[in-house]
């Protein structure tokens, strides 16, 4: 399968959405998946009329984990050679707002992939795990910090030590997932979100994500000076004049992103 292919890129306004494609293998990321979706986020995020970005499956799974054709007769310097890390890079570091949108399984790095986004739409059907054990390696594309700094310790060794998945609603419980949709309406409410991130200014967008980024792992007070720094600094910016005067105006603000 080519990496146009492997992925399906759309574009709805000013929302991007990458759609994983391999469905007879349960969207499991092969090189070629991984080259895909690295290759559509970075397209996205270089389009400037597209502001948020949406990742999803099927209705049926998300990404059901690695391929392990790709891995099982591979050893440490093989892997390493590999670089698996460099497909992910485009994820994690996007510029602009990521959303996964999750039904059905969402499994070793399929749950990695949408924990990399700002944050996650599952509903009902989803199905989260960690199961690297099982097959004699552990999660390596941030299964374990990513799990661990969102539903905690107790919560993230039941999942990696024993490979147990969780329901989406079981995860929008823990924080896992940012908000439970209608049964095969993930999708649908995730491009909602986006939509309205999509119309923030994107100079703030920018400033708070990378507030919330870096911030998670400063001591308070250094964190609290950084997202001060950055709020003055957003007072300089033409999109603060005029989403205040579009506030007391009583009409909607048309940032420009300056």
């Amino acid at each position: 399968m080519s990496r146009e292919e492997a992925v399906r890129v759309l574009r709805e306004g000013a929302v991007g959405t990458v759609v994983l494609n391999r469905p007879e293998k349960r969207n499991a990321l092969d090189l070629s998946m991984r080259a895909a979706i690295a290759q559509a986020v970075r397209t996205l995020a270089d389009d400037d009329a597209v502001r948020a970005i949406v990742i999803t499956g099927g209705e049926g799974v998300f990404a059901a984990g690695a391929d392990l054709n790709l891995l099982v007769d591979k050893g440490a310097q093989d892997v390493a050679d590999i670089d698996l890390g460099q497909y992910w890079a485009p994820v994690a570091g996007c510029g602009k707002p990521t959303i996964a949108a999750v039904s059905g399984f969402a499994l070793g790095a399929g749950c990695e992939l949408s924990m990399m986004c700002d944050f996650i739409v599952a509903d009902a059907s989803a199905r989260f795990g960690q199961p690297e054990l099982a097959v004699g390696i552990m999660p390596g594309a941030g299964g374990t910090q990513r799990l661990v700094r969102t539903v905690g310790k107790q919560v993230a060794s039941l999942m990696l030590l024993t490979g147990e998945m969780i329901s989406g609603e079981r995860a929008f419980q823990l924080g896992l997932v940012a908000e439970l949709a209608a049964e095969g309406k993930a999708l649908e409410r995730a491009t909602e979100l986006a939509r309205k991130a999509a119309r923030m200014p994107p100079k703030a967008v920018r400033a708070t994500r990378s507030v919330l980024r870096q911030g998670a792992d400063l001591p308070l007070e250094a964190a609290l000076s950084l997202e001060n720094r950055e709020f003055l600094l957003l007072f300089d910016t033409a999109d603060k004049t005029e989403g205040m005067r579009a506030f007391l105006d009583k009409r909607k603000p048309d940032f420009k992103g300056q």
